[in-house]
């Protein structure tokens, strides 16, 4: 069964081509990602048919009024490719025309640009060509950090050691506190050497830890900036074919979850020229082409933005940006891989965004720390809410449902059984 016939919540001064869909991308286990759900709405609000990879019938995503169809496929991110690939041809097939790719993790964004030509072939699927090699580059802590002094992008500094006797010479010199952090990007790591980003103290710290790293620790230890000397800023961009930027936004970062090291869960729209410049002038010097969301740290001991993540695909927060045509960074790919001019505009300086679930928890752990972020505006423009949507609430709730599991998920299942309506479901193996 077809989902209902989208309609925008705005004015939008653009036509959108509701011939080619798109589908949203996604390998492993994480049904209550916003990202998706913000995606879904962007695009199904200008009508433009939506299909979308899921764990499983009652995600979120799966819930959405403007999803067309979801694609029930458990993944985990450590098969092989090849089965991948497979996989995503099969779901092609089922769509029966071209769709947009829109990968929502790294391991989807690498994939499909080491497999471009198997997923390009008879025009199944578009996405933006790049070097295939770049994309798990500059996913990789290592690799991106390399680009950044082979190009003279700021960056923390950096150590990547082979073995235990690297990291006791090293513990040996170092300045702490330091950071630890996976050197790959990926959630297929089996056993990953750290829980996210692991700020730690002391030498004998150091070393204590690295005892359960093996032989060959996949960490990066990296300079710690300390948040009291530090301003926390994000760019998301979509680069066309000549890595020329056709949408860019800047922001900082209010609060994130975990504290300071996570998922953004509150955030403003500031106008940063100079941000902007220095993604502009990386992109081009490396020629990248796609939707970005970096993570980057002004340090005030130095006055530099330093360069802490690039993720090559599209931010679960991409939603807080929008400028005053009516363009996200998902609506820039869209529109430029389907060849309509992607309109210009000023982004929207001071609107807010807020992902619920997770923004509570932060709120009062950033409180207890006495810690406040300079250049957010005192008062928002206007507030976009990560899962909670008029024209769309099921989202909301199917959030709620599983957030607050088990009880509440057996409930929520019980009445999405019984409620009218629906979207459609299929497994793709």
């Amino acid at each position: 069964m077809g989902g209902p016939v989208a309609r925008s919540t705005g004015s939008v001064p653009f036509d959108a081509d509701r011939d080619v869909p798109g589908l949203i991308v996604k390998f492993g286990d994480y049904p209550l990602h916003h990202g998706g759900v913000g995606a879904i709405r962007s695009l199904g609000r200008l009508g433009i048919p939506m299909y979308a990879m899921t764990e499983d019938r009652y995600t979120p995503a799966a819930a959405s009024r403007y999803l067309r169809r979801a694609f029930v496929w458990p993944t985990t991110g450590t098969e092989e490719p090849e089965r991948l690939v497979e996989g995503l041809l099969r779901i092609g097939h089922l769509i029966g025309r071209p769709a947009v790719l829109i990968p929502t993790d790294e391991e989807a964004a690498v994939l499909i640009a080491e497999h471009q030509e198997a997923l390009a072939d008879r025009g199944r699927f578009l996405f933006p060509r790049v070097d295939a090699k770049l994309p798990r580059r500059l996913a990789s802590k290592q690799g991106l950090h390399e680009l950044c002094v082979e190009h003279g992008i700021p960056s923390p500094a950096a150590a990547f050691p082979q073995s235990y006797d690297d990291i006791v010479r090293f513990a040996e010199k170092a300045r702490f506190p330091l950071v630890a952090k996976n050197r790959e990007a990926f959630v297929r790591r089996s056993r990953p050497a750290v829980n996210g980003t692991t700020r730690i103290a002391t030498r004998e710290g150091l070393l204590t830890l690295a005892r359960d790293w093996g032989d060959h620790p996949g960490v990066i230890l990296q300079e710690y900036l300390p948040r009291e000397e530090a301003e926390d800023w994000i760019v998301h961009a979509y680069f066309d074919a000549d890595s020329t930027p056709l949408a860019m936004f800047t922001g900082v970062k209010v609060r994130s979850w975990p504290p300071h090291a996570g998922m953004t869960a509150n955030a403003y729209v500031v106008d940063n020229p100079e941000l902007a410049d220095l993604a502009a002038r990386f992109i081009k010097q490396i020629g990248f082409s796609g939707v970005i969301d970096l993570d980057l740290r002004f340090d005030r001991r130095d006055g530099q933005y330093k360069l802490l993540d690039f993720n090559p695909r599209m931010g679960a927060q991409f939603r807080l940006f929008e400028n005053e045509s009516g363009v996200d960074v998902v609506r820039a790919m869209h529109l430029d891989l389907t060849g309509r001019t992607v309109p210009e505009g000023e982004q929207r300086a001071g609107h807010r965004y807020i992902v619920e679930n997770i923004d509570l928890p932060a709120l009062l752990a950033y409180r207890r720390s006495g810690y406040t972020t300079p250049h957010a505006p005192a008062r928002a423009s206007g507030t976009e809410l990560a899962w909670l949507a008029g024209d769309d609430l099921r989202p909301f709730f199917t959030m709620l449902a599983r957030f607050v599991r088990p009880g509440a998920k057996h409930l929520y299942q019980l009445w999405r059984t019984n409620r009218r309506g629906g979207t459609n479901s299929s497994t793709a193996k």
